[in-house]
């Protein structure tokens, strides 16, 4: 018999459905069931992709010994981290601070107020069932006790986050200085940074790229293409349907954990757009057509948005296998390709009859490029076609905005740069979906499923990442009605999750209270909050000129300053932020059509300028800013270079223009 959870949205929540623990979606229904019953809450926090949940999920909660001790004497509540992330992130502070380390399977036991007063992460059956019965002993026999701890567990965090650390605007000098940081962490031999496990620093490789293009610090550069090179020819990559797992169990980059994440590839693909356009490089421009085309074909929805992940695991026989899909023998290639072709292309991709996974399978690598690339081509489809046949891992389809964010942001970028029209429609196609069903009377919501959205509220990154989105596409696009989305999306930011010092929360101001209000500066898997809003800020001010969100934006790098000094690798994305402020606005309008303004577009967007921004469109064109008063010089498309707000002479000549945005004149 299903459970509640068997009417949810969320993927994680529905594999859940049959467990016979009498599960409760989060909500005071389950509090309210708690004070009633006057039991603690056993709160299971986890995602549709997570490996070790779904081992925990298979050892305990199908489990009816487990159940029966969790039913009688607890409200158990599932959650899903991606669909709450404001209740996933107040709790793991609290696992953090009582364990000293988090992770998921996340399992806390709270008061029925919702103060934590047990924390950790997987359990194995006995401990779990142990774990279970001390908690119930001592609520049985220590209650005022437990509900003190509580009490103070959740005073002392809600003083740690209501902390506010120095801010102090960060500078050039600054910059370098987290470059030389990283330059100690990072792993000359395999790229990266620091040992395994490793995962993809995505948002640390823009800030190289972009200090790179300001400063022209090589260091940067080197250790940006370095880690590049290392994750696209390791196993971590997917060298057949394309695309990265959610990271590296090894320091060499061979063996992954296969879950295979939007954000992680949304925003990698930015990444190796990005470094193409700096170096030119075939490999980058592989690399990102083909995670690309991972992210349409793979994760696409029919309402068009994007899925969450690829699930770690894959059901063989009815066992869940970690990587069943992806890992191959000698003999398997050999089944396929024959017995010359099976050898070739194990040479080719490191697969050995030792293996370099499990049972004596092996990841494919791509350490170097294959000497044919036709043959390789032929190779790659046939591979992949007898891949499709073989059991596949399931998908978490619901679509997270601020996710979907990152990916039209990626999607644009790299279509205007590798000329790939397709990747702007489905850009622009996913903007349409979220835009119209995530965005409900002025206010975002987190996620939808099969075009059904949930019910909890957008959060700050939601708010920051799709803003960026749609900044991006309307770059790519020249549409006006993408920049007026995303105005309104960010003076709702403005008004909601900040403060009147400047501080940025996680949730707004009107969300539900949980125990304390989460707030975080630091970069994770995806930009922070604070790290979101302030880009899309920044951006969207030099679109526009609106010194409000520039100021905010300004005020919120700020306070990333200590973070940015202490540990570069957690402020990615702010940094990345800094070098556009430092560098910008640099603002080029083109106005005209036909080819000669395609052409003017194109070295536009081929400058590698941090603080780099591009209109297009017919000269006072509604709702674009920088195209107000800008007319045709001789009836030609006409180019304007502004920097800071200080325009250059308008120019017709795409040598002209091509010399105004050239390294040399910028730094200059």
């Amino acid at each position: 018999m299903a459970n509640r959870l068997a009417n949810s949205t969320s993927p994680y929540l529905l594999q859940h459905a049959e467990n016979p623990v009498d599960w409760w979606e989060w909500g005071e229904d389950a509090f309210a069931e708690a004070r009633r019953r006057d039991v603690p809450i056993l709160l299971s926090v986890g995602y549709a992709a997570c490996h070790w949940c779904h081992v925990m999920a298979h050892e305990s909660f199908e489990d009816v010994g487990v159940a029966e001790a969790v039913n009688a004497n607890f409200v158990a509540v599932k959650v899903d981290r991606e669909e709450r992330p404001d209740v996933d992130a107040v709790y793991m502070n609290a696992t953090t601070a009582l364990t000293g380390h988090g992770g998921w399977p996340m399992t806390c036991v709270l008061t029925p107020d919702g103060d934590p007063f047990f924390a950790g992460t997987y359990f194995p059956r006995e401990q779990f069932l142990s774990l279970l019965a001390n908690v119930t002993r001592v609520w049985s026999e220590q209650r005022s006790d437990v509900i003190e701890s509580g009490a103070h567990i959740a005073s002392r965090l809600r003083e740690m986050m209501t902390a506010v650390g120095p801010v102090a605007p960060i500078t050039a000098d600054a910059t370098a200085a987290a470059v030389r940081t990283l330059r100690q962490n990072y792993d000359i031999a395999r790229g990266g940074f620091g040992g395994a496990p490793k995962f993809p620093p995505s948002m640390v490789l823009e800030f190289l790229l972009r200090h790179h293009a300001a400063t022209g610090d090589s260091d940067a550069l080197a250790m940006a293409r370095g880690s590049c090179e290392a994750m696209a020819r390791g196993g971590m990559y997917d060298q057949l349907g394309g695309g990265f797992a959610r990271y590296a169990v090894d320091a060499d980059w061979v063996v992954p954990h296969f879950e295979k994440m939007l954000y992680d590839n949304a925003q990698l693909l930015r990444v190796y757009t990005h470094l193409w356009r700096a170096t030119q490089e075939p490999l980058w421009h592989r690399i990102a057509c083909e995670t690309a085309e991972f992210i349409i074909r793979d994760l696409g929805t029919d309402e068009g948005g994007f899925a969450s992940a690829l699930d770690a695991d894959t059901i063989v026989d009815g066992h869940s296998i970690e990587g069943a899909t992806y890992a191959w023998t000698p003999d398997q290639l050999v089944d396929v390709l024959g017995e010359v072709d099976g050898r070739r292309a194990a040479d080719l991709l490191s697969v050995t009859e030792h293996g370099t996974f499990e049972h004596g399978s092996s990841t494919l690598q791509l350490r170097e490029d294959p000497d044919d690339d036709s043959w390789w081509a032929a190779t790659r489809e046939r591979l992949l076609t007898a891949r499709d046949a073989r059991p596949q891992p399931a998908r978490d389809d619901k679509v997270v905005t601020s996710w979907n964010g990152l990916a039209i942001a990626g999607l644009a970028d790299a279509g205007v740069l590798l000329e790939r029209p397709d990747f702007i429609e489905a850009a622009r196609r996913c903007a349409e979906f979220v835009t119209t069903t995530h965005l409900i009377d002025g206010r975002l919501r987190r996620a939808s499923r099969d075009g059904a959205v949930g019910a909890a509220a957008g959060v700050a990154d939601d708010h920051g990442n799709l803003a960026e989105g749609l900044l991006a596409l309307h770059q790519a696009t020249g549409d006006a009605h993408w920049l007026s989305v995303a105005g309104d999306i960010l003076d709702v930011a403005l008004d909601h999750f900040r403060d009147e010092d400047g501080t940025i929360h996680d949730t707004a101001d009107d969300a539900e209270q949980l125990f304390t209000r989460p707030r975080s500066v630091a970069d994770n898997a995806e930009p922070s909050g604070t790290s979101s809003l302030a880009g899309a800020w920044l951006t969207y001010a030099a679109l526009t000129g609106s010194a409000r969100h520039r100021d905010a934006a300004d005020a919120a790098l700020a306070g990333v300053g200590s973070l940015a000094a202490r540990d570069p690798r957690f402020a990615g994305w702010s940094l990345a932020g800094v070098e556009a402020a430092l560098a910008g606005p640099l603002q080029v309008a083109v106005t005209g059509s036909g080819s000669a303004a395609e052409e003017m577009l194109h070295v536009a967007r081929t400058s590698t300028s941090p603080g780099l921004v591009v209109a297009h469109g017919e000269p006072d064109a509604p709702g674009q800013p920088l195209l107000e008063a800008r007319p045709l010089v001789g009836g030609a498309p006409t180019a304007y270079v502004c920097r800071g707000f200080v325009c250059d002479a308008p120019v017709t000549d795409l040598e002209d223009l091509r010399q105004s945005l050239s390294r040399e004149s910028l730094r200059g």
